[in-house]
Formats: structure tokens, C-alpha cells, sequence
């Protein structure tokens, strides 16, 4: 617990700074705490130090810790890979998903949205480096996407979602998440009333990430330690 709280507060310090490098409040920027492979009691102990939102990136994981801690006012963000057989699960236990790429994922989240919950809060994945291995669609396709999100009853769509290619150059990596502000906001699309989130940066660069224009963060390594 005690090594939670520190990391906590160092990585909200760092925020600050970066923040105010770019000339930016600190409450800009929203701390997606990472919890992939960390235990209910690790996310309980982020909790009581102030973190609300936390990041699941698989649905079998997250779902215990999602029942075992729902006495705490969290915001469950999915941040991993979607398989079509998983959608009604994440559209019932979430309230964010930020890694939509597929319109068919898209519809059936919107479909499965229980009516009596609010829309469902979604970021459309650029795969800004073009990378075969990654998801994410095309920043050239992102109009058409985002068009065919737009139209669905259920969901929200906020804004954009990437994870660049590390760069051992910083300028390079500079580069990548500055290509992800421009379009986020040259490339708003029509219609878009709720745009206002751009999730970048992790561990090993958030800081490059908030100066560059992010407004999300995704924590997991610098919050809770080394994986085992």
C-alpha cells in the first residue's frame, strides 16, 4: 500500500510539471490507473489514494475485479484488444472502451448497452505509426469511421486513442504523439459534440504525451511496479 501511494503521488507530481511545461492546468489531464495483471487489493489500495478510473486490457481478468470491487465508485475503462464473442460483457461492465477499430465491434457495443445506463463512452485506435502488427485504423480513415460510430444510439464517440511505436529517439517520439494532436483536432469529425479526449502516453512516456496535448493517461507499471 504504502509503495502505491508513492508511486501515485510521484506520477501526479510529474503530470503537474509536464502540464505546466505546455502551459496547461494539471486537472487537464485524466490518470487511467493500468491494473492488467495486478490484484483486486492492488487496484483497492490505488483507490484509496484517489485513483477512479482504472484500465482492464482482458475481459476474464477484469470482470472478478470488477464484481469484488464494486462497492468503490470506480470507472472501468477497456483498453485491450475486443473479440466480437466479448462485447456484451465489456457493454454492461464498462463505461469506457478505448480501442474501437471495427464497426461491427462498434454496433454490437451500442446494441448490448443496457438501457438503463448512460452511453457508452468510446475513442476510435489510430494506428499512427502504420504498423502491421497493431491495431488501429488509418489516420486517412478516420472521417468514414467515425461517421459510422456517429450514427449508433448507444455509444459516445470522445475522441482518439493511440500507442506510438517506442522511439529511442525522443524526438521521434515527439513526433508521433504531435501527428496524433493534429489530427484530433484538424480532423474533428462532423457531428462530434463529446470530442474533447485524447488518450496517449504510458509508463514510459506520458510525460512527452502531456506536453504534446494529451488529455489521458494509461498508468500501469509506474503506479503499481514491475510486473512479476
Amino acid at each position: 500500500m504504502h509503495s502505491i501511494s508513492n508511486h501515485v503521488a510521484d506520477v501526479r507530481e510529474r503530470i503537474t510539471l509536464a502540464a505546466q511545461r505546455s502551459g496547461r492546468q494539471h486537472d487537464s489531464v485524466r490518470l487511467i490507473a493500468v491494473s492488467k495483471s495486478r490484484s483486486g487489493d492492488a487496484v483497492r489500495d490505488a483507490a484509496s489514494v484517489g485513483i477512479h478510473d482504472i484500465g482492464e486490457n482482458y475481459l476474464g481478468e477484469a470482470l472478478p475485479k470488477i464484481d469484488a470491487l464494486h462497492d468503490l465508485p470506480l470507472c472501468w475503462h477497456f483498453v485491450g484488444a475486443i473479440q466480437s464473442n466479448k462485447t456484451r460483457d465489456i457493454a454492461r461492465c464498462f463505461q469506457w472502451v478505448q480501442t474501437i477499430d471495427r464497426a461491427k465491434v462498434a454496433r454490437r457495443l451500442s446494441e448490448q448497452r443496457p438501457a438503463d445506463a448512460q452511453p457508452l463512452d468510446v475513442l476510435i485506435q489510430i494506428n499512427i505509426d502504420a504498423e502491421p502488427q497493431k491495431a488501429g485504423i488509418a489516420p486517412w480513415a478516420l472521417a468514414e469511421f467515425a461517421a459510422q460510430l456517429l450514427s449508433l444510439p448507444r455509444i459516445r464517440v470522445r475522441g482518439l486513442m493511440a500507442i506510438p511505436r517506442p522511439e529511442a529517439e525522443s524526438d521521434a517520439q515527439r513526433n508521433a504523439f504531435r501527428r496524433m494532436r493534429a489530427l484530433f483536432d484538424d480532423e474533428k469529425p462532423s457531428g462530434a459534440v463529446h470530442w474533447d479526449t485524447l488518450s496517449m502516453g504510458m509508463t514510459q512516456d506520458f510525460e512527452t504525451a502531456i506536453e504534446e496535448g494529451s488529455t489521458m493517461i494509461r498508468i500501469g507499471t509506474a503506479i503499481f511496479g514491475a510486473r512479476a
